[in-house]
């Protein structure tokens, strides 16, 4: 009797999103199966990497994340070139973390400028992410939307807390909403349900479900990540079928394992590699469990992850 593999049935379909505007835009999403579940049904976009660019030098990388930045780190537009002309960014994620009310509180005009001249220097989808402060955010990304109207970024992270005045300008200026929840799929689908009642089109929504590092937490978002999947494939949970955003390089490299010296803490090995790898592992963890865009940081890691992707996608 010849063997027949099981297969999954599936009822539901992750919604294709359009991000960014021209001839490198990109759509994203459109999975009718559980990730790289290729001999079950399509997934008719790969899975996108975005390089993350922030807004004011870093001061506390691991010398290994900073080294093939190092020469850009005090020029954001220098940044996003060359992380797109270099190393090949499909998005560029400026994260504007010197906005920060408990760091450098920078005005949120001079971050906007800056927003504003990352989107016009690059050609690939920007993404726009605030320091997370919910006040703070609120009225910096209302800026954003309004100085980068027609960009079609993606802006976020829009929280409970936030959303109705950063979905509000994403709405106005034509902008996707980056929705995120504290890893809880009850609280992402109440905060995609919020901004659809607000106005929030389909179309302009993915999920950041909040991820930790690998050992940091990944268990939990890769659960969450999971379920959302499941509830999205098979249960037509219209509210969850839409794509995810994972942000995991500040999550990977904040950790000790990825900042000790090789000196430091020898039994652990080289440092640099160390870092790489644990970025890496966590990158593609999140994509079995779903992730649809990825920011990341060390171009090596970057280069482990696609040459995932392309291997898991050959077959289809």
């Amino acid at each position: 009797m010849a063997f027949a593999t099981p297969k999954a049935t599936y009822t539901g379909k992750i919604r294709e999103i359009v991000l960014g505007r021209g001839a490198k835009a990109l759509t994203v999403g459109g999975e009718a199966s559980y990730p790289f579940h290729l001999f079950e049904g399509e997934m008719p976009h790969p899975p996108r990497i975005a390089v993350e660019v922030y807004d004011t030098p870093p001061d506390d990388w691991a010398e290994a994340a900073l080294e093939p930045y190092k020469d850009v780190v005090s020029d954001p537009v220098a940044w996003a070139k060359k992380a797109v002309d270099v190393f090949g960014a499909d998005l560029i994620a400026l994260q504007l973390v010197s906005t920060d009310p408990n760091g450098l509180n920078r005005p949120s005009e001079e971050a906007t400028e800056t927003a504003r001249k990352v989107s016009a220097a690059v050609d690939v989808p920007v993404i726009v992410y605030g320091s997370g402060s919910p006040e703070k955010d609120a009225e910096l990304l209302r800026k954003v939307s309004e100085a980068c109207e027609g960009k079609q970024l993606i802006i976020g992270p829009v929280l409970e807390d936030n959303y109705k005045q950063v979905g509000a300008g994403a709405i106005a200026y034509k902008h996707t909403v980056s929705a995120c929840s504290p890893i809880d799929i009850n609280l992402a689908k109440q905060l995609n349900i919020l901004l659809g009642n607000l106005g929030v089109s389909d179309g302009q929504l993915i999920v950041d479900p909040t991820t930790g590092g690998l050992g940091y937490g990944i268990e939990y978002t890769y659960s969450v990540m999971e379920r959302d999947r499941m509830a999205a494939l098979t249960q037509q949970d219209e509210r969850l079928q839409f794509p995810i955003i994972c942000n995991l390089a500040r999550e990977v490299w904040k950790t000790k394992e990825a900042k000790a010296k090789t000196e430091d803490a020898p039994v652990l090995g080289d440092a640099a590699r160390r870092g790489i790898l644990m970025e890496a592992m966590t990158a593609q963890l999140l994509l079995m469990a779903g992730a649809d865009i990825l920011v990341m940081r060390h171009p090596e890691a970057i280069g482990l992850v696609r040459g995932m992707i392309t291997d898991l996608m050959a077959n289809q």
